[in-house]
């Protein structure tokens, strides 16, 4: 039972990361109708950009601070400085890229951003080399907040838990409450309307998908040290965000952050649990002894086996039986 509700508190984690990450993608797409293929592209930037600033401050605080409270300085100056710098970059793809795109409808979207996430995925592996960076928890921070019955829980978990319902209170209120929230909407919706009553519908779609980008950065920053800061790591988180927006349901925060977490549960506890099919072929009349051929690996697969392909197996049974997801307000 303890390793159970360590796995649900593991899985939580991952999940909450999945939700930083799925965030920025559910804002653009709430208040935008697009479909950022290369979000995952900005979150890996987040985390490469956090590995340097980090450790350029800490070089810098070195001599005048030093030890754990420099790389601390650092940490906390690149999750302000790491999403900055991602928000102006999409920010400046939007005005120089995506707004002409637009006119050509989504499938010149959803093409142009494909191709902006192989071109930062070059990018990255040009400047910052193929090889991944130690960048790491700062030492501050990687401390057993409590213990329970022997395990102990991260007070950096709890860090990154304080960040993710931050910026899910802060997406909610400012969509649903706030003029902002109401103006940008109304862009979208009746753009031509919106220019009328003197909004730059333009800027408005500029600094929105920025922040959408600017949350993907700061989920890198959070994550990077987590997750492990790597080229292929947008290659890795990339499908998992759209299965997570998807089965949430397109442009659902709440969706977002559901799927998310159940996700994230979902995968620690099948590694966690490791219960294997033989049970289950059993009762369905399979003799498990002499099994051969496909039926002997169906015998000796396990659920940490299935983990990597579960969410996947949800997003079918979601497209097949509720193709708008679990809270999502139009189809797929």
């Amino acid at each position: 039972m303890e390793s159970v509700i360590f796995s649900i508190f593991n899985g939580l984690l991952y999940g909450l990361l999945l939700f930083m990450l799925s965030s920025g993608l559910t804002l653009i797409f709430s208040m935008m109708g697009i479909l950022n293929f290369a979000h995952a592209a900005f979150f890996m930037l987040g985390a490469y950009f956090a590995y340097y600033v980090t450790g350029g401050i800490a070089a810098v605080l070195g001599g005048m601070i030093g030890g754990p409270a420099g790389g601390l300085i650092g940490f906390l100056i690149a999750v302000i400085v790491g999403p900055l710098m991602v928000g102006v970059i999409g920010g400046l793809v939007q005005r120089y890229g995506l707004r002409f795109v637009h006119r050509f409808g989504h499938v010149a979207e959803l093409l142009f951003t494909f191709g902006l996430f192989l071109l930062i995925e070059e990018l990255v592996q040009m400047f910052f080399g193929k090889v991944g960076k130690n960048y790491q928890i700062p030492e501050v921070l990687n401390f057993a907040a409590f213990t329970w019955r022997g395990l102990d829980y991260n007070f950096y978990k709890l860090f990154t838990l304080i960040i993710a319902v931050g910026i899910f209170v802060g997406l909610f209120l400012m969509m649903t409450r706030t003029r902002v929230g109401l103006i940008i909407r109304a862009a979208l919706t009746h753009p031509h309307t919106t220019a009328q009553l003197g909004h730059d519908v333009p800027k408005i779609f500029m600094w929105t998908f920025g922040a959408g980008c600017a949350l993907a950065g700061l989920a890198g920053v959070i994550g990077g040290n987590v997750l492990g800061t790597e080229p292929a790591m947008a290659v890795q988180l990339g499908p998992i965000v759209f299965v997570v927006i998807v089965i949430g349901g397109l442009g659902s925060l709440e969706g977002a952050l559901i799927a998310s977490l159940f996700i994230g549960v979902l995968n620690d506890l099948s590694i966690s649990l490791d219960l294997k099919l033989t049970g289950m072929l059993e009762s369905l009349g399979v003799d498990v002894v002499t099994a051969q051929g496909v039926m002997a690996d169906l015998v000796n697969l396990s659920t940490a086996k299935l983990a990597p392909v579960m969410p996947y197996i949800l997003l079918v049974l979601v497209l097949i039986f509720r193709p708008r997801g679990l809270f999502g307000q139009r189809d797929v």
